[in-house]
C-alpha cells in the first residue's frame, strides 16, 4: 500500500485544512518578513517586539522558511500536505515545551517570551490538528485505509463478507435471467 494511496483525499473538509495550513504558513511568513523589516541582529535577546511577540533575526528566518514549508505542503496538498502538517505541528509543540524551560536564561537564542510560547503552543496544534484529519479519529469509517490497517482481521472478514454477497447476488442474477429466458409452454 503506497503512503498517496491512504488519505481520503476526496472529501471537501480535506481541502479546508489545506488551506487552513497554508493560511497558518501566510501568518508565519508576514511574521518572519515583520521580523526583517525591523533589521534585527540574528542573536539578539534584547526584546524586540513584532506583533505583540518578542523576535530577532533568527526566530525570522525560522519562520519565514516554516511558512515556506506549509505554503508548499498546502499548494501539494494530498498526503504529502497531510505528514508535513503533522511533523511541523509536532514541532512547533516541541518549540514550546523546551522554551517554556529556557524562559529568561542564556539558552534562549530565538529571544522566546511567555507570548511566543502560547502562540507556539497553539499554532502547533492547530497545525497537527489539519495535518491528522482522516488519519486519527475514533470513529473512522471501515472503508477508510487507516481503520482498515487498524482492525486488519475484521477489514478481511468484511471484505470476505462483500465477496461472498456480491458473488451470491451474480449466482442469483443468472439463475433469475436462465429462468426468465426459458420457453414456457
Amino acid at each position: 500500500m503506497r503512503l498517496r494511496d491512504e488519505m481520503p483525499v476526496d472529501h471537501r473538509l480535506a481541502t479546508v485544512y489545506r488551506y487552513g495550513a497554508g493560511l497558518c504558513g501566510v501568518i508565519l511568513l508576514v511574521f518572519g518578513c515583520l521580523g526583517f523589516a525591523d533589521e534585527l541582529r540574528p542573536f539578539d535577546t534584547a526584546g524586540t517586539d513584532v506583533a505583540g511577540m518578542s523576535t530577532n533575526g533568527l526566530l525570522s528566518l525560522i519562520s519565514v522558511l516554516f511558512g515556506v514549508l506549509l505554503i508548499a505542503g498546502a499548494v501539494i496538498g494530498g498526503n504529502i500536505a497531510s505528514a508535513l502538517n503533522m511533523t511541523v505541528g509536532a514541532l512547533f509543540l516541541l518549540s514550546g515545551f523546551v522554551h517554556l524551560f529556557i524562559l529568561d536564561r542564556p539558552e534562549n537564542i530565538l529571544d522566546f517570551g511567555l507570548t511566543n510560547v502560547l502562540f507556539s503552543f497553539a499554532m502547533g496544534l492547530l497545525i497537527a490538528t489539519f495535518g491528522m484529519y482522516g488519519r486519527v479519529s475514533g470513529g473512522l469509517p471501515h472503508d477508510n485505509p487507516y481503520w482498515r490497517r487498524r482492525h486488519a482481521r475484521e477489514a478481511a472478514q468484511e471484505s470476505l463478507a462483500a465477496r461472498r454477497r456480491q458473488r451470491a447476488q451474480g449466482i442469483r442474477a443468472g439463475t433469475q435471467e436462465a429462468t426468465s429466458a426459458r420457453p414456457r409452454g
